[in-house]
């Protein structure tokens, strides 16, 4: 367990300061997963899981894959992978302590074979649970829950360069703070 100080300065609280640091998943995946599997390989980590979406490696007779093909191939990598990627995805749980999901992209079809779908408690004021409840009467969500997931990833799509400006502004801090004075 960590003592109150190892914990002062470290962003997100007590959830993320009992975690493992998992800044090097990226380079992990790239140095365990088999070279013959992806072209490329986009890692990101979160509190709750690791995400390993690869793009399958196209034969180069094949420029254009079809969405048909696609799914074909991705259904076919899923099956001959599955019990490589659960033993790759172990060794990875047990080093990062966060649940492994997988994905494959080929051409402009993506799938995501697993993830993690995490609550997220929230209290909201009435002008923000309106926005929710209009949402679900309009029938473009089902709920509350889906109204705010949607409005999350609409969110994410249009705020996306103000975002990542944001994360690397964090990590510049992060490191700022472990290069300062300890008490």
């Amino acid at each position: 367990m960590k003592t109150d100080e190892s914990r002062r300065g470290r962003r997100g609280g007590w959830q993320v300061a009992d975690l493992p640091d998992a800044s090097d998943a990226s380079e992990w995946f790239h140095g365990r997963l088999p070279e013959a599997w992806f072209s490329a390989v986009d890692v990101t980590v979160d509190r709750e899981e690791i995400l390993v979406v690869g793009t399958l490696v196209v034969d180069s007779s094949a420029d254009d894959v079809s969405a048909a093909e696609a799914e074909g191939r991705i259904g076919r990598f899923r099956s001959e992978t599955r019990a490589e990627r659960i033993e790759i995805a172990r060794e990875a749980q047990a080093r990062y302590e966060r649940k492994v999901s997988w994905g494959v992209r080929l051409g402009d079809t993506e799938a995501l074979f697993t993830h993690v779908a995490a609550p997220v408690m929230t209290r909201l004021r009435q002008p923000e649970r309106r926005v929710l409840d209009t949402l679900v009467d309009a029938g473009v969500a089902r709920s509350r829950s889906d109204a705010l997931a949607w409005s999350v990833r609409l969110v994410g799509q249009h705020a996306d360069e103000w975002l990542g400006q944001l994360r690397d502004a964090m990590a510049e801090v992060d490191k700022l703070r472990g290069e300062g004075p300890t008490l």
